[in-house]
Protein backbone atom coordinates (compact mmCIF):
# COMPACT_ATOMS: atom_id res chain seq x y z
CA UNK A 1 0.00 0.00 0.00
CA UNK A 2 1.36 3.39 -1.03
CA UNK A 3 -0.23 6.08 1.14
CA UNK A 4 0.32 9.47 -0.54
CA UNK A 5 3.20 11.53 0.78
CA UNK A 6 1.23 14.66 1.58
CA UNK A 7 3.62 17.46 2.49
CA UNK A 8 6.70 15.57 1.36
CA UNK A 9 6.21 15.04 -2.36
CA UNK A 10 2.59 14.88 -3.53
CA UNK A 11 0.51 16.78 -6.07
CA UNK A 12 -0.78 18.95 -3.22
CA UNK A 13 2.74 20.37 -2.89
CA UNK A 14 3.03 21.40 -6.55
CA UNK A 15 0.88 24.54 -6.96
CA UNK A 16 2.09 26.40 -3.91
CA UNK A 17 5.69 25.53 -4.75
CA UNK A 18 5.13 26.96 -8.24
CA UNK A 19 3.74 30.18 -6.78
CA UNK A 20 6.71 30.36 -4.42
CA UNK A 21 9.05 29.96 -7.39
CA UNK A 22 7.32 33.00 -8.93
CA UNK A 23 8.06 35.00 -5.79
CA UNK A 24 4.77 34.71 -3.92
CA UNK A 25 4.70 34.11 -0.18
CA UNK A 26 3.74 30.44 -0.39
CA UNK A 27 5.41 27.31 1.02
CA UNK A 28 7.95 25.83 -1.39
CA UNK A 29 7.86 22.22 -0.20
CA UNK A 30 9.44 21.02 -3.45
CA UNK A 31 12.26 23.60 -3.30
CA UNK A 32 11.67 24.79 -6.88
CA UNK A 33 14.12 27.34 -8.28
CA UNK A 34 12.98 30.97 -8.74
CA UNK A 35 11.67 31.83 -12.22
CA UNK A 36 9.71 34.63 -13.90
CA UNK A 37 7.32 32.43 -15.86
CA UNK A 38 5.87 28.98 -15.24
CA UNK A 39 4.02 26.56 -17.52
CA UNK A 40 2.47 23.50 -15.89
CA UNK A 41 1.66 20.80 -18.47
CA UNK A 42 -0.91 18.42 -16.97
CA UNK A 43 -1.14 15.13 -18.87
CA UNK A 44 -4.13 13.03 -17.85
CA UNK A 45 -2.99 9.49 -17.05
CA UNK A 46 0.79 9.93 -17.46
CA UNK A 47 1.86 7.69 -14.59
CA UNK A 48 5.56 7.81 -13.72
CA UNK A 49 5.89 4.03 -13.71
CA UNK A 50 4.11 3.85 -17.07
CA UNK A 51 6.46 6.42 -18.59
CA UNK A 52 9.53 4.58 -17.27
CA UNK A 53 8.28 1.39 -18.90
CA UNK A 54 8.34 2.98 -22.38
CA UNK A 55 11.22 5.48 -22.68
CA UNK A 56 11.54 4.72 -26.38
CA UNK A 57 8.08 6.17 -27.02
CA UNK A 58 8.84 9.40 -25.16
CA UNK A 59 12.53 10.28 -25.56
CA UNK A 60 12.11 13.96 -24.68
CA UNK A 61 10.13 13.34 -21.49
CA UNK A 62 12.45 10.51 -20.50
CA UNK A 63 15.43 12.84 -20.81
CA UNK A 64 13.98 15.63 -18.67
CA UNK A 65 15.15 16.27 -15.13
CA UNK A 66 12.54 15.05 -12.73
CA UNK A 67 11.26 13.38 -9.62
CA UNK A 68 8.35 11.14 -8.70
CA UNK A 69 5.39 12.37 -6.65
CA UNK A 70 2.30 10.66 -5.26
CA UNK A 71 -1.05 11.69 -6.69
CA UNK A 72 -3.27 11.56 -3.62
CA UNK A 73 -6.28 9.42 -2.84
CA UNK A 74 -8.19 8.48 -4.79
CA UNK A 75 -5.84 8.65 -7.77
CA UNK A 76 -8.43 10.07 -10.12
CA UNK A 77 -8.91 13.15 -12.27
CA UNK A 78 -11.48 15.12 -10.27
CA UNK A 79 -9.54 14.71 -7.04
CA UNK A 80 -6.13 15.50 -8.51
CA UNK A 81 -7.30 18.50 -10.54
CA UNK A 82 -8.89 19.93 -7.42
CA UNK A 83 -5.66 19.30 -5.52
CA UNK A 84 -3.65 21.08 -8.23
CA UNK A 85 -6.21 23.89 -8.26
CA UNK A 86 -6.26 24.52 -4.53
CA UNK A 87 -2.96 23.25 -3.16
CA UNK A 88 -5.03 21.34 -0.60
CA UNK A 89 -5.27 17.64 0.18
CA UNK A 90 -8.46 15.74 -0.73
CA UNK A 91 -9.47 15.77 2.92
CA UNK A 92 -9.28 19.56 2.90
CA UNK A 93 -10.94 20.38 -0.43
CA UNK A 94 -13.58 17.64 -0.23
CA UNK A 95 -13.40 16.26 -3.78
CA UNK A 96 -12.77 12.78 -2.38
CA UNK A 97 -13.90 10.69 -5.34
CA UNK A 98 -15.59 10.47 -8.71
CA UNK A 99 -19.11 9.49 -7.63
CA UNK A 100 -19.98 10.79 -4.17
CA UNK A 101 -23.11 10.65 -2.04
CA UNK A 102 -24.73 14.01 -1.41
CA UNK A 103 -25.50 13.78 2.31
CA UNK A 104 -29.18 13.72 3.13
CA UNK A 105 -30.40 13.25 -0.45
CA UNK A 106 -29.95 9.56 -1.27
CA UNK A 107 -28.30 10.61 -4.55
CA UNK A 108 -24.86 10.14 -6.08
CA UNK A 109 -23.13 13.16 -7.59
CA UNK A 110 -20.83 12.69 -10.60
CA UNK A 111 -18.02 15.16 -9.87
CA UNK A 112 -16.49 14.82 -13.35
CA UNK A 113 -19.60 15.35 -15.45
CA UNK A 114 -21.14 17.50 -12.69
CA UNK A 115 -24.47 15.71 -12.87
CA UNK A 116 -27.17 14.67 -10.43
CA UNK A 117 -30.30 12.61 -11.14
CA UNK A 118 -33.80 14.01 -11.63
CA UNK A 119 -32.60 17.31 -13.07
CA UNK A 120 -31.03 18.42 -9.80
CA UNK A 121 -28.08 20.81 -9.91
CA UNK A 122 -24.99 21.46 -7.80
CA UNK A 123 -23.42 24.87 -7.18
CA UNK A 124 -19.64 24.54 -7.74
CA UNK A 125 -18.95 27.18 -5.08
CA UNK A 126 -20.90 25.21 -2.50
CA UNK A 127 -19.48 21.79 -3.37
CA UNK A 128 -15.90 23.11 -3.45
CA UNK A 129 -15.76 26.39 -1.48
CA UNK A 130 -11.99 26.64 -0.94
CA UNK A 131 -10.07 29.45 -2.59
CA UNK A 132 -7.93 28.32 -5.52
CA UNK A 133 -4.25 28.99 -6.05
CA UNK A 134 -5.28 30.92 -9.16
CA UNK A 135 -7.32 33.34 -7.07
CA UNK A 136 -4.37 33.80 -4.74
CA UNK A 137 -2.05 34.34 -7.71
CA UNK A 138 -4.37 36.97 -9.19
CA UNK A 139 -4.54 38.79 -5.86
CA UNK A 140 -0.74 38.93 -5.89
CA UNK A 141 -0.65 40.40 -9.39
CA UNK A 142 -0.03 37.23 -11.39
CA UNK A 143 -2.75 36.55 -13.98
CA UNK A 144 -3.25 32.77 -14.14
CA UNK A 145 -4.15 31.33 -17.53
CA UNK A 146 -5.63 27.92 -18.31
CA UNK A 147 -5.29 26.54 -21.85
CA UNK A 148 -7.59 23.61 -22.62
CA UNK A 149 -10.29 22.39 -25.03
CA UNK A 150 -13.34 24.61 -25.46
CA UNK A 151 -15.69 21.84 -24.31
CA UNK A 152 -14.48 22.20 -20.71
CA UNK A 153 -14.98 25.97 -20.46
CA UNK A 154 -17.70 26.88 -17.98
CA UNK A 155 -18.39 23.33 -16.80
CA UNK A 156 -19.13 22.68 -13.16
CA UNK A 157 -15.77 21.01 -12.57
CA UNK A 158 -13.89 23.85 -14.25
CA UNK A 159 -15.76 26.40 -12.14
CA UNK A 160 -14.98 24.42 -8.99
CA UNK A 161 -11.25 23.88 -9.49
CA UNK A 162 -10.13 26.65 -11.88
CA UNK A 163 -11.82 29.65 -10.29
CA UNK A 164 -9.79 32.76 -10.97
CA UNK A 165 -8.14 31.73 -14.25
CA UNK A 166 -8.45 33.34 -17.63
CA UNK A 167 -9.67 30.41 -19.71
CA UNK A 168 -8.10 30.19 -23.16
CA UNK A 169 -9.96 27.68 -25.34
CA UNK A 170 -7.66 25.77 -27.69
CA UNK A 171 -8.73 22.47 -29.21
CA UNK A 172 -5.79 21.43 -31.37
CA UNK A 173 -2.31 20.75 -30.07
CA UNK A 174 -0.92 23.45 -32.38
CA UNK A 175 -3.31 25.99 -30.88
CA UNK A 176 -2.53 24.96 -27.33
CA UNK A 177 1.21 25.26 -27.86
CA UNK A 178 0.79 28.63 -29.58
CA UNK A 179 -1.48 30.03 -26.86
CA UNK A 180 0.96 28.95 -24.15
CA UNK A 181 3.90 30.62 -25.89
CA UNK A 182 1.92 33.81 -26.53
CA UNK A 183 0.89 34.06 -22.90
CA UNK A 184 4.40 33.45 -21.58
CA UNK A 185 5.87 36.08 -23.91
CA UNK A 186 3.24 38.68 -23.02
CA UNK A 187 3.37 38.36 -19.23
CA UNK A 188 6.01 38.53 -16.55
CA UNK A 189 5.42 36.97 -14.09
CA UNK A 190 3.22 34.34 -15.74
CA UNK A 191 1.49 31.18 -14.53
CA UNK A 192 0.05 29.05 -17.33
CA UNK A 193 -1.53 25.61 -17.08
CA UNK A 194 -2.16 23.50 -20.19
CA UNK A 195 -4.07 20.21 -20.24
CA UNK A 196 -4.03 17.11 -22.47
CA UNK A 197 -6.50 14.27 -21.92
CA UNK A 198 -6.30 11.79 -24.80
CA UNK A 199 -3.59 9.59 -23.26
CA UNK A 200 -5.94 8.72 -20.41
CA UNK A 201 -8.81 8.06 -22.82
CA UNK A 202 -6.67 5.61 -24.81
CA UNK A 203 -5.60 3.84 -21.63
CA UNK A 204 -9.17 3.40 -20.49
CA UNK A 205 -10.41 2.02 -23.77
CA UNK A 206 -7.55 -0.21 -24.96
CA UNK A 207 -5.11 -0.28 -22.06
CA UNK A 208 -1.84 1.42 -21.19
CA UNK A 209 1.04 0.01 -23.23
CA UNK A 210 -1.24 -0.67 -26.21
CA UNK A 211 -0.37 0.61 -29.69
CA UNK A 212 -2.86 3.47 -29.41
CA UNK A 213 -1.64 4.39 -25.93
CA UNK A 214 1.96 4.44 -27.18
CA UNK A 215 0.90 6.62 -30.11
CA UNK A 216 -0.69 9.05 -27.67
CA UNK A 217 2.43 8.99 -25.50
CA UNK A 218 4.43 10.02 -28.56
CA UNK A 219 2.03 12.92 -29.14
CA UNK A 220 2.47 14.03 -25.52
CA UNK A 221 6.25 13.79 -25.87
CA UNK A 222 6.23 15.95 -28.99
CA UNK A 223 3.92 18.49 -27.34
CA UNK A 224 6.24 18.75 -24.33
CA UNK A 225 9.24 19.23 -26.63
CA UNK A 226 7.50 22.00 -28.54
CA UNK A 227 6.40 23.73 -25.34
CA UNK A 228 9.98 23.63 -24.05
CA UNK A 229 11.53 24.89 -27.29
CA UNK A 230 9.37 28.03 -27.26
CA UNK A 231 9.95 29.06 -23.66
CA UNK A 232 11.05 32.69 -23.31
CA UNK A 233 14.06 33.41 -21.08
CA UNK A 234 13.44 33.00 -17.37
CA UNK A 235 10.77 30.35 -17.82
CA UNK A 236 10.24 26.83 -16.53
CA UNK A 237 8.14 24.03 -17.96
CA UNK A 238 6.88 21.43 -15.50
CA UNK A 239 5.16 18.25 -16.70
CA UNK A 240 2.99 16.27 -14.32
CA UNK A 241 -0.08 14.04 -14.26
CA UNK A 242 -3.20 13.42 -12.24
CA UNK A 243 -2.73 9.65 -11.83
CA UNK A 244 -1.26 6.50 -13.35
CA UNK A 245 -3.15 3.38 -14.45
CA UNK A 246 -3.38 -0.41 -14.39
CA UNK A 247 -4.87 -2.81 -16.93
CA UNK A 248 -7.56 -4.92 -15.30
CA UNK A 249 -7.16 -8.67 -15.56
CA UNK A 250 -10.22 -9.43 -13.42
CA UNK A 251 -13.59 -7.77 -12.94
CA UNK A 252 -16.24 -8.26 -10.28
CA UNK A 253 -19.76 -6.97 -10.89
CA UNK A 254 -20.59 -5.55 -7.47
CA UNK A 255 -24.25 -5.25 -8.39
CA UNK A 256 -24.70 -8.97 -9.01
CA UNK A 257 -22.84 -10.44 -6.02
CA UNK A 258 -25.27 -10.77 -3.07
CA UNK A 259 -22.48 -10.39 -0.52
CA UNK A 260 -21.63 -7.01 -2.08
CA UNK A 261 -25.19 -5.71 -2.32
CA UNK A 262 -26.71 -6.64 1.03
CA UNK A 263 -27.05 -3.58 3.24
CA UNK A 264 -25.72 -1.23 0.55
CA UNK A 265 -27.69 1.95 -0.14
CA UNK A 266 -25.39 3.53 -2.75
CA UNK A 267 -22.26 2.35 -4.57
CA UNK A 268 -20.04 5.33 -5.32
CA UNK A 269 -16.45 6.07 -6.19
CA UNK A 270 -15.18 4.10 -9.16
CA UNK A 271 -13.85 0.65 -10.02
CA UNK A 272 -10.48 1.04 -8.25
CA UNK A 273 -11.64 3.21 -5.33
CA UNK A 274 -15.13 2.32 -4.18
CA UNK A 275 -17.13 4.39 -1.69
CA UNK A 276 -19.77 2.03 -0.29
CA UNK A 277 -22.61 3.81 1.49
CA UNK A 278 -24.51 1.53 3.86
CA UNK A 279 -28.13 1.57 4.84
CA UNK A 280 -28.79 2.85 8.40
CA UNK A 281 -27.38 0.39 10.93
CA UNK A 282 -25.73 -1.82 8.30
CA UNK A 283 -22.22 -0.34 8.13
CA UNK A 284 -20.55 -3.03 10.25
CA UNK A 285 -22.20 -5.87 8.34
CA UNK A 286 -21.29 -4.30 4.97
CA UNK A 287 -17.67 -3.89 6.07
CA UNK A 288 -17.40 -7.51 7.15
CA UNK A 289 -19.07 -8.83 4.00
CA UNK A 290 -16.95 -6.77 1.61
CA UNK A 291 -13.77 -7.70 3.50
CA UNK A 292 -14.54 -11.39 3.33
CA UNK A 293 -15.62 -11.33 -0.31
CA UNK A 294 -12.61 -9.32 -1.53
CA UNK A 295 -10.03 -10.90 0.77
CA UNK A 296 -6.65 -11.07 -0.91
CA UNK A 297 -7.76 -8.71 -3.68
CA UNK A 298 -8.55 -5.37 -2.06
CA UNK A 299 -7.92 -3.28 1.01
CA UNK A 300 -11.35 -2.87 2.59
CA UNK A 301 -11.59 -0.42 5.47
CA UNK A 302 -14.13 1.65 7.34
CA UNK A 303 -14.47 5.39 6.84
CA UNK A 304 -12.74 5.96 10.17
CA UNK A 305 -9.85 3.66 9.26
CA UNK A 306 -9.32 5.39 5.90
CA UNK A 307 -9.32 8.80 7.56
CA UNK A 308 -7.04 7.79 10.43
CA UNK A 309 -4.62 6.10 8.03
CA UNK A 310 -4.14 9.39 6.20
CA UNK A 311 -5.46 8.25 2.83
CA UNK A 312 -7.13 11.62 2.20
CA UNK A 313 -4.45 13.67 3.97
CA UNK A 314 -3.39 14.47 7.54
CA UNK A 315 -6.90 15.66 8.32
CA UNK A 316 -10.38 15.51 6.82
CA UNK A 317 -12.67 18.47 7.37
CA UNK A 318 -15.79 17.56 9.33
CA UNK A 319 -17.95 18.89 6.50
CA UNK A 320 -16.58 16.27 4.09
CA UNK A 321 -16.70 13.14 6.27
CA UNK A 322 -20.14 12.07 5.05
CA UNK A 323 -18.93 12.17 1.45
CA UNK A 324 -16.61 9.25 2.23
CA UNK A 325 -18.23 5.82 2.08
CA UNK A 326 -19.03 3.92 5.26
CA UNK A 327 -16.76 1.35 3.63
CA UNK A 328 -13.89 2.12 1.25
CA UNK A 329 -12.73 -0.72 -1.02
CA UNK A 330 -9.43 -0.34 -2.87
CA UNK A 331 -8.11 -3.22 -5.02
CA UNK A 332 -4.41 -4.06 -4.79
CA UNK A 333 -4.49 -6.74 -7.49
CA UNK A 334 -5.43 -5.87 -11.08
CA UNK A 335 -9.12 -6.06 -10.15
CA UNK A 336 -11.88 -3.69 -11.22
CA UNK A 337 -15.02 -3.56 -9.05
CA UNK A 338 -17.60 -2.65 -11.68
CA UNK A 339 -21.27 -1.70 -11.68
CA UNK A 340 -22.48 -2.40 -15.24
CA UNK A 341 -26.13 -1.50 -14.80
CA UNK A 342 -25.37 2.02 -13.62
CA UNK A 343 -21.92 2.60 -15.18
CA UNK A 344 -21.98 0.52 -18.36
CA UNK A 345 -19.12 2.21 -20.20
CA UNK A 346 -16.76 2.08 -17.20
CA UNK A 347 -17.42 -1.65 -16.90
CA UNK A 348 -16.09 -2.10 -20.45
CA UNK A 349 -12.77 -0.34 -19.81
CA UNK A 350 -9.39 -2.03 -20.01
CA UNK A 351 -7.43 0.56 -18.02
CA UNK A 352 -8.44 1.83 -14.56
CA UNK A 353 -7.05 4.00 -11.79
CA UNK A 354 -7.86 5.25 -8.30
CA UNK A 355 -6.11 2.87 -5.92
CA UNK A 356 -3.07 3.03 -3.65
CA UNK A 357 -0.72 1.00 -5.85
CA UNK A 358 2.51 2.49 -7.17
CA UNK A 359 1.32 2.23 -10.79
CA UNK A 360 -1.66 4.46 -9.97
CA UNK A 361 -0.10 6.75 -7.36
CA UNK A 362 3.25 7.57 -8.93
CA UNK A 363 3.17 10.66 -11.14
CA UNK A 364 6.13 12.54 -12.60
CA UNK A 365 7.23 16.10 -12.03
CA UNK A 366 9.57 16.79 -14.93
CA UNK A 367 11.33 20.11 -15.43
CA UNK A 368 13.14 22.12 -18.08
CA UNK A 369 14.20 25.76 -17.73
CA UNK A 370 15.13 28.35 -20.33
Amino acid sequence: MLVPGYGSGSLADVPRSLLAALGLREPNALALDPVDRVCLFVVDGLGADLLRAHPEAAPFLSGMTGRTLTAGFPATTVTSLCTLGTGLTPGEHGMVGLMLAVPGTGHLFNCLRWTLPDGLTMDPDEWQPAATVYQRAAEAGVEPVYVAPAEFEGTGLTRAVYRGVRYVAADSIDDRVARVHETLRERRPAYVTVYYGDLDAAGHMVGWGSDEWLRQLGIVDDMARRLAEGLPPGSALYVTADHGMINATEKIDAESVPELTEGVALLGGEARARHVYARPGAAKQVLESWRETLHGKAWVVSRQEAVESGWFGPRVADAWLARIGDVVAVPHTDLAITAPSTHRIEALFTGYHGSLTAAEQHVPLLEVQS
